[in-house]
């Protein structure tokens, strides 16, 4: 914080944003910064899409079971409200893909009025296609840091999370049962095995509808 010429403490807004795969520690970083800003007396407050409640409805709970309370909302709108009506120093966004495309200009005015915002999220969906707002929100954010989960397969930096269960919804909740991290190479194998695999199922009805 600086001083302006009337001597008024006046705050550094600022974006940051923590993206990256499953399972690459995302909100496990968000928590963490959280915590540091509560530790030294800053006004925090942490919120997450109201469709998440794999762990708990209400915290925020990363997937080593390290948690932090926040405050469900429905869309950037509710957020925006939630945000300004307290004078809040730290506003953290976890699974912010989940939101609206408003979630951009929210941040922004809230960066704008001197809060530092912390935004958690995925990149990319299941398809490695570029995922809600976050992209944008990379665009305009003072800080980015790409995280990474392990390739399950071969043990290099993961890039994308690939879907383990036959659902074409964008949104899928789900844990290690329903996704895995791998990396660019052994995401490509498996694409190229299940294309392979779905052509032996065509196969296989065409020839029991002749029989």
């Amino acid at each position: 914080m600086d001083k302006n010429i009337n001597g008024e403490t006046r705050r550094h807004g600022r974006i940051e944003i923590v993206c990256g795969s499953m399972f690459s520690g995302k909100t496990e970083e968000l928590i963490r910064r959280m915590k540091r800003a509560k530790f030294a007396k800053q006004r925090v407050e942490i919120f997450k899409p109201s469709i998440d409640t794999r762990y708990s409805e209400k915290d925020v709970v990363s997937h080593d079971r390290n948690f932090i309370h926040s405050t469900p909302v429905e869309s950037s709108g509710a957020l925006q409200l939630l945000a300004l009506a307290d004078d809040i120093d730290v506003v953290g966004i976890d699974e912010a893909q989940f939101f609206d495309m408003g979630l951009v200009n929210v941040c922004n005015e809230l960066a704008n009025s001197g809060v530092r915002v912390i935004v958690a999220g995925l990149d990319m969906d299941y398809k490695g296609i570029p995922f809600g707002p976050i992209p944008a929100l990379c665009a305009i954010a003072d800080e980015v840091t790409k995280v990474h989960a392990i390739c399950v397969r071969c043990g290099a930096l993961a890039y994308v999370s690939h879907r383990l269960v036959h659902n074409d919804s964008r949104v899928l909740l789900g844990e290690h049962e329903e996704y895995e991290p791998l990396c660019r190479e052994c995401y490509r194998k498996v694409l190229e095995e299940e294309k392979e695999l779905e052509k032996i199922h065509k196969q296989y009805g065409r020839a029991e509808n002749h029989t």
